[in-house]
Order: structure tokens, then sequence, then C-alpha cells
């Protein structure tokens, strides 16, 4: 703002010299006396050395507005950037992993979307409520996937069906692992059926079945649901075990 008063204030006393040298010369057709004559040198001198700053200040600006177009696009660069990682914040993150006893556990998440801190480990304590679950699909691992077993499923797809199944995972162990005695009629009969559908390769495993989803998620199962398992599977977050007429969907 300073420099730009500055420049106002040299251009409006060019105008005033200007002016003046203009009257002068309207007298020029009438005899002008010696100390007008020296008085208009004085006027011009005076202007020539108005229009040197004036065009210095110009030259501050030229610079100065060159300085702040390139401040201009550095800060539309970082804009666009920073709207390039806000458009592709991925909706899954991977986990940390932590080991207790030598084996590796995933810690639990009651919903995706809800991040809880850690609690202290008192292994022996909490053996029986704890629920492995599945870890989210990263993009490389997606991209790993051959193109005719994705089809048509997406990232955020795949990832949505992860978050569905360790909904089911530990919707099936919160029962497992209460006393059938504190049951209500439905739930008893559920821990009845997990227990008929154990057997030895499955202990200190967790697995669902199809009846799992249908009965703690909204996930249809159909062909495509068979597709995202194959994906799964392909990925390393799961192995079948079949037997029985039933196939067990095993987390690894």
């Amino acid at each position: 703002m300073r420099k730009m008063s500055e420049l106002e204030d040299i251009s409006h006393h060019i105008h005033d010299r200007i002016s003046s040298i203009q009257r002068m010369l309207d007298l020029s057709v009438a005899e002008v006396p010696h100390n007008n004559i020296k008085k208009l040198g004085q006027e011009l001198f005076a202007l020539e050395r108005l229009v040197g700053e004036f065009e210095n200040c110009i030259g501050q600006h030229k610079d100065q507005l060159k300085h702040l177009k390139e401040l201009e696009e550095l800060f539309q660069k970082d804009v666009e950037d920073v709207q390039h990682l806000k458009d592709n914040i991925p909706a899954h993150m991977p986990r940390k992993k932590c080991t207790a006893n030598g084996k590796e556990a995933v810690m639990k998440q009651s919903e995706a979307a809800d991040v809880q801190h850690p609690q202290p480990e008192h292994v022996k304590k909490t053996n029986k409520s704890y629920v492995r679950e599945m870890e989210f699909i990263t993009m490389p691992e997606f991209e790993s996937i051959p193109q005719y077993m994705k089809g048509r499923v997406s990232y955020d797809q795949l990832n949505a069906a992860v978050r569905s199944i360790n909904t089911a995972v530990a919707a099936k162990y919160k029962i497992l692992h209460q006393s059938a005695k504190t049951l209500n009629n439905h739930s008893r009969k559920l821990y009845q059926r997990f227990k008929d559908q154990e057997t030895k390769d499955t202990k200190g495993q967790y697995f669902v079945v199809e009846d799992d989803f249908r009965e703690f998620t909204q996930m249809k199962v159909d062909k495509r649901l068979q597709g995202i398992l194959n994906m799964l599977r392909h990925c390393q977050r799961l192995r079948e075990l079949r037997g029985g007429g039933l196939t067990r969907y095993m987390l690894l």
C-alpha cells in the first residue's frame, strides 16, 4: 500500500508540473521575460526528475508483481496437492500389528470408522474376549489381484466386505465367549450351532460361514460374494476349510 501511495503522489506531481509547463508554453506566443524562461527550465528539470522516480517506482511494482505471481503459482500448486490428498484418502487404512506371547495380533476395532486406543494387555484375562479381525486390503494388494478376478468390484467395495466380515466375526465370537446360561433363546441356539460347526482343524482359529453373513451382516450371499471371497483368499486374508457339507472361511 505504501508503494502504491508513493506512485500516486509522483503521478500527481508530474501532472502538476506538466500543467505548469503547458501554461508557460501557452504564453510563448507573447514575449516571455527572462525570469520566466529560467523558471521554465527549472520546471522541465523537475519534471525530468519526477519522471525518473516514476519509472523507478513502476520497475519496483513490476518486480513485486512478478514475485506475487510466482507465490500465487506455488500456493495454487499446494492447494491442488492438498485437494488431491483429500480426494484420495483411502477409506480403510492398514492397522499396526502388535505381538502378544510371540503371536501376532491385530488391534480390535468395533467399527471401521472408530479408532480406539490400545489398552494394556493382560493376556490371561483377555484371551477369551479377544477376537481376531481381518486386515483391510492395501492399494498395492488390490492392484496385484488379476483383473479377471476383480471384475467390477472396486477397492472400496472390497474393503467394505472386509468390514462386514469383521462384523460377523465379532458378533459370532461375542456369543461364543459368553456363558450359555447368560444367553437368550435365540443366542443360545446360535451358540450351539457355532459349537457344532467346530472341528479339530478349527481349534484356536476364527472362522465364519455363509449363515453368519446372513445373520449378522447385510451382505448378499451370491456369486458376487464368492468372487470377493476369492479375492480375499488371493490376498491371503482367509482360507477355506470344507467338511460336513459346510465351507468355513478361516481368518489368516
